[in-house]
């Protein structure tokens, strides 16, 4: 998965939080981090954005194949 660097600031508790859970999971604060903000993310019902594009493109994809389809059958 990408990755962005990025500057945040968290109060200390907060911080501390994440630096015992992170130790806790094996993995360092950033990626313990990274983890809770998309796991919050999807709770709370965000998500990552569509790729419309690429939709649009399988849409017309499945729409050419089902016309040649059609004109196969008859």
């Amino acid at each position: 998965m990408a990755t962005r660097k990025v500057t945040l600031s968290l109060d200390e508790a907060a911080w501390s939080f994440a630096e015992q859970a992170a130790a806790r999971a094996g993995m360092s604060p950033s990626a313990w981090i990274s983890k809770a903000a998309r796991r919050e993310a999807v709770r709370t019902g965000c998500g990552p954005v569509p790729d419309v594009t690429a939709q649009a493109a399988a849409d017309a994809a499945e729409m050419a194949a089902a016309e040649e389809a059609m004109r196969a059958a008859g």
